[in-house]
C-alpha cells in the first residue's frame, strides 16, 4: 500500500524544539504518513513528553495516537487540524485515499475519532480541534510547568524539502514496526 499525504507541506518550514525531556510542537504543517509514523515511533521510544504549542496539522495529528496520552500536553496556542488523506494523481491534483484515511482514523484515540465522527468524518476540508474541546481531551501544559528551549530538530525536519516532481513520486508505506508501536 503506497500512501502520500500532503506532500506539498513537506516544503514548509517545520518549527519544533526540544527541551530537556520534552519536544515542543510550535508550527507543524504535516506531511507524508509513513515518515511521520517512523519519526513519532522514535519519539515515543525516547520517553520524551510532547508539548503542543501551536498548529499541528495533517500527519502531525498522529502524535495523539502514537505518543501515550499522559506524555502529551497542550497550550492555549495548540490547534490541531484534521482532514482526509490524499495523494497526488497523474495530473498532480489531489486524489482522496480511503485506505490512508482509514489508517489515520485507526491511529487516533477513541475520543478524537468520536470528535471527528460528530463533525461528519474526515473530508478534504480541514477541521480544527482547539480550546476547551482540546483541553477536555488532553491535559494543559500548565499542569506540568513544561518549558521548552528554542532550537533542535523536529522529527520530520531530518528530511530535506522535496521539489514537486520528487514529492509526487515519493509515496510511503507505513512500516509494520510503526503500525505495531501505535499507542492503544
Amino acid at each position: 500500500m503506497k500512501i502520500a499525504v500532503l506532500a506539498g507541506a513537506v516544503t514548509a518550514a517545520l518549527m519544533m524544539s526540544t527541551a530537556q525531556g520534552a519536544v515542543r510542537i510550535k508550527a507543524d504543517p504535516g506531511g507524508q504518513i509513513g515518515p511521520y509514523l517512523e519519526n513519532l515511533v522514535a519519539l515515543r521510544g525516547s520517553g520524551e513528553r510532547v508539548i503542543i504549542d501551536g498548529p499541528c496539522l495533517s500527519a502531525c495529528t498522529m502524535v495523539l495516537g502514537v505518543i501515550p496520552r499522559e506524555r502529551i500536553c497542550v497550550t492555549a496556542r495548540a490547534r490541531l487540524g484534521f482532514h482526509a488523506a490524499w495523494h497526488p494523481g497523474e495530473d498532480g491534483h489531489p486524489v482522496p485515499s480511503q485506505e490512508a484515511t482509514k489508517l489515520l482514523m485507526d491511529i487516533y484515540p477513541e475520543q478524537v475519532r468520536s470528535w471527528i465522527a460528530r463533525r461528519g468524518g474526515l473530508s478534504p476540508h480541514m477541521m480544527f480541534l482547539s480550546g476547551r474541546e482540546l483541553t477536555a481531551m488532553y491535559q494543559t501544559c500548565d499542569d506540568h510547568r513544561a518549558e521548552g528551549r528554542r532550537g533542535g530538530p523536529s522529527p520530520s525536519a531530518i528530511q530535506p524539502p522535496l521539489d514537486a516532481s520528487r514529492r509526487a513520486a515519493r509515496a510511503q508505506t507505513p512500516p509494520a514496526a510503526a503500525r505495531s508501536a501505535i499507542a492503544p
